[in-house]
């Protein structure tokens, strides 16, 4: 604990950093401000009610991701999922559009400055149209107060949720800029911590009342114990040794330096993060999604036990689903982004080659082979992350607090503070200070990426 206060002072010493973090630190004061500033017209009371009663699990996400700004209607309801839409649609058009690929790849700043303007476009448009839904949501929940036309409401609020979505960007683009850490990230990770006290504050009510302190104190070891296993998942890599041949120099012949010898090619366990499980999880609202335009009547809905346990985010039926299609869309994403032929060409330009492997169309299978083996274990891990709560819920666990316990929440809390611990990390031992943890060695992107940074 010394240690650790004495790391805080040597972060205060340091003038930039402390800027930095003072900087981020107001900036996402500034967003949680803004999740608690209601959107003219809307009667605050009748809402709260109204969303108490929901129990709309794809809402129930929304409002987690955004803080409870999305209960609140607030001018942040949106918060930044619109952007976090765009970016994802935007990766994959440069999987599949020549026109995106060459952005990505060949056109280097300029063409990384046209794709974020595109996605900021994108943006805009995806706002709209959520924006509508958000306020037909509202209208029907009977939150809007009647002596407001209905015009008047519908055009201003529009207006401010898409400034509000925009503004938000801003802010995450602004801390990546001058701040600490990834901004948009930053953003999602403060909403999802936002909601935690409430949780745990409910969950210990709930286990005092019913079991007494010591479940509640096992609970939080068994938390602490899944949070460590995600730290393990998210930072494994597995290790593609490389050597570089000798070179000539005038008459004789040279070889690398003795560091060279330790390179490697790092492949992550899970190179996909937290995709496979956002795309499982939207497959697996559209049963509702489509019912709906099948009935007009809810309860119809609610009456059929088959679409209730496909909707149902804590029934067996759903996690079955739910865990297949994670494993199969780890394998797509990673098939995806990781590129073995991109490799091999990059380590013949650099005349290395992995030992014992022929350069070329030998090292690209190699790589490929080695990302199929590595990648069966990381699927089921992280479908075993998504489907966690659901398992520690059938346990007695409250739902609320469940959720923290795997899934999209937990893989981005366990992401992002590793990213932000890691930058932290760099400017200390910069200063020649101690780091944040006692091996000085907290492994994020910049740290991990090695030879794949350069290509």
């Amino acid at each position: 604990m010394k240690r650790f206060f004495e790391t805080l002072q040597n972060i205060w010493k340091i003038e930039e950093l402390r800027n930095r973090i003072l900087f981020t630190l107001g900036m996402l004061f500034v967003f949680r401000l803004g999740s608690f500033i209601v959107l003219p017209g809307v009667n605050p009371n009748v809402l709260e009610q109204a969303t108490q009663s929901n129990t709309n699990d794809l809402l129930g996400l929304l409002n987690v991701f955004t803080g409870g700004a999305f209960n609140n209607a607030a001018i942040f309801a949106l918060g930044i999922m619109p952007y976090i839409t765009a970016s994802i649609i935007v990766q994959l058009l440069g999987f599949a559009v020549p026109y995106f690929q060459k952005l990505q790849q060949k056109e280097g700043e300029s063409g990384r400055k046209k794709l974020t303007q595109i996605t900021r476009l994108l943006t805009v448009a995806i706002t709209l149209v959520q924006g509508g839904g958000y306020l037909t949501y509202i209208n029907s929940l009977g939150a809007v107060h009647p002596d407001i036309p209905a015009g008047v409401f519908w055009f201003s609020n529009i207006i401010i949720l898409s400034a509000g979505t925009v503004f938000a960007m801003w802010l995450g683009e602004r801390i990546t800029e001058r701040g600490v850490g990834n901004g948009v990230s930053l953003l999602i990770t403060i909403g999802i911590i936002a909601t935690l006290p409430t949780a745990l504050i409910a969950e210990f009510q709930l286990q005092l009342s019913n079991s007494g302190l010591l479940l509640f104190v096992l609970e939080l070891a068994a938390l602490f114990f899944v949070v460590l296993v995600t730290v393990a998942v998210v930072q494994a890599v597995r290790r593609i040794p490389i050597q570089f041949a000798k070179r000539m120099v005038g008459r004789g012949s040279s070889q690398m330096p003795a560091a060279s010898a330790r390179d490697y090619i790092p492949l992550k366990l899970n190179a996909s993060g937290v995709m496979p499980i956002i795309f499982a999880q939207a497959l697996m609202f559209l049963p509702a999604t489509v019912a709906q335009f099948f009935t007009s009547d809810q309860s119809d809905l609610s009456a059929s036990p088959v679409l209730n346990a496909l909707i149902d985010p804590f029934s067996f039926p759903y996690n079955v689903i739910y865990f297949i299609l994670v494993v199969l869309f780890t394998y797509v994403y990673t098939a995806l982004i990781v590129n073995p032929q991109q490799y091999a060409e990059y380590l013949k330009r650099q005349n290395a080659f992995i030992p014992g492997i022929k350069p070329g169309k030998s090292t690209a299978d190699f790589i490929d082979a080695v990302t199929t083996r590595i990648t069966l274990p990381g699927s089921i891990m992280l479908g075993l992350i998504a489907i966690l709560p659901a398992i520690v819920a059938a346990f007695g666990v409250n739902q609320v607090f469940a959720m923290f316990f795997g899934g999209t929440s937990l893989l981005i809390l366990v992401a992002v503070v590793l990213d932000t611990l890691q930058q932290i990390e760099s400017y200390l031992l910069m200063r020649r200070y101690d780091g944040l943890v006692k091996s000085g060695r907290v492994q994020g992107r910049s740290r991990m990426q090695g030879i794949g940074a350069n290509m």
